[in-house]
């Protein structure tokens, strides 16, 4: 087999084997389990290592693990540190020199979480050798030792991402497990959901995946990435400015490309029926005709249903599922996905959607498309 012919299979078999960011988010659990479960055989449990493009979330799947399950989270920027910062400060006393740690790392033996050293193939080799004894052996000499509830990761970017790269060392590689993290679109959009992302932007990406993760353009620019849509959601719920200052916003955060598409997304958006009259008052509701348009009103939908006050929150479940009978079922499957991937925003809705009299009506209407695009809940 000719070197080319292998690059291409080593390519091929990383693009098999990558992780969706909710695969990456279980391995994690599962690591964290054993950890745990074996707190005596912690240096036998590997450290994560997430590869994957710059944008993807590669550290926003470990912060938000933590933040599900109420432990502690530590994030090391290596490429803002100097080693000093990892091994500590050497001071001399008494005619010896002592080391001074620094205080971000955990003490409390009974603690729990994770330590993400990220952005480590970013960095020179020196600051690499620094971080070598902690991730290897879990501790900094003999001043030092990780607490055995803390689960060790690290993240960076790949070589042809054209990001800064330093090559691992084979023994820092050798103990890690390696997980190739891949943007995934479904799994943005139920993280959207309950991060109360604009509904413009999720309506658009609904109707133009191929604009959620897309390296082909100026990578030294603004380029379509989930870190670079949740910013474009800021500025869309921010608001305040004209057509062209807003399309010169998106423009810089997506590219241009992304950026004039989203700007006529909005633009017809804007022409729709106001979704949270159209909960109040659903035997109004007519589906349009255009296919942006379309999108762009269920992800309003949704957004208005957990978005308003309490004490309308009963009559908006009523008008979504009424709106939702007269939906053909691929629209009316995809705004119900969505509805309860943002459910936990109002806990206390989803109970008032699930019991409601219409449910089951719905379900025995659009069932069947609900459990194709999303086989792993039930409706």
């Amino acid at each position: 087999m000719s070197k080319h012919d292998q690059a291409g299979k080593a390519v091929e078999d990383i693009t098999r084997l990558a992780a969706t960011p909710e695969e990456t988010r279980t391995l994690l659990e599962h690591q964290l389990d054993m950890l745990w479960s074996q707190p005596g055989r912690a240096r036998q449990v590997a450290p994560m290592m997430l590869w994957g493009a710059p944008g993807v979330g590669k550290s926003s799947i470990v912060r938000g693990l933590c933040e599900a399950l109420d432990i502690g989270f530590i994030d090391i920027r290596l490429a803002q540190m100097d080693p000093v910062d990892i091994r500590g400060l050497p001071v001399p006393r008494d005619g010896m020199v002592d080391w001074l740690l620094s205080s971000q790392w955990p003490r409390d033996p009974a603690s729990r979480g994770i330590i993400l050293f990220d952005e480590i193939t970013a960095v020179d080799r020196s600051l690499q050798v620094a971080v070598y004894e902690m991730i290897l052996d879990r501790r900094l000499g003999t001043l030092y030792e990780v607490p055995p509830g803390w689960l060790l990761v690290a993240a960076g970017n790949r070589g042809g991402d054209q990001a800064v790269v330093t090559t691992m060392s084979s023994a820092l590689a050798n103990r890690f497990c390696h997980l190739e993290v891949q943007p995934q679109l479904e799994d943005w959009l139920k993280w959207a959901g309950a991060a109360g992302i604009h509904p413009n932007v999720t309506g658009f990406l609904r109707f133009r995946p191929e604009c959620f993760h897309d390296m082909e353009g100026d990578l030294e620019r603004g380029w379509p990435s989930a870190r670079s849509w949740e910013r474009v959601s800021e500025v869309l719920h921010q608001g305040k400015l004209s057509d062209r200052l807003l399309e010169l916003m998106l423009g810089g955060l997506v590219g241009p490309g992304a950026g004039r598409e989203l700007a006529a997304f909005l633009d017809w958006a804007g022409k729709l029926p106001d979704a949270e009259m159209l909960l109040q008052d659903p035997e109004s509701f007519q589906m349009p005709r255009r296919a942006d348009q379309r999108y762009a009103l269920c992800a309003a939908l949704v957004h208005f249903l957990w978005s308003g006050p309490t004490d309308g929150l009963e009559a908006r479940v009523d008008g979504f599922l009424r709106i939702g009978l007269k939906m053909t079922s691929d629209f009316a499957a995809m705004a119900m996905i969505d509805a309860l991937s943002a459910a936990s925003r109002r806990p206390e809705g989803l109970g008032l959607l699930l019991d409601h009299s219409l449910y089951e009506r719905w379900t025995q209407r659009h069932g069947q498309a609900f459990r194709r695009h999303q086989p792993g809940l039930a409706a």
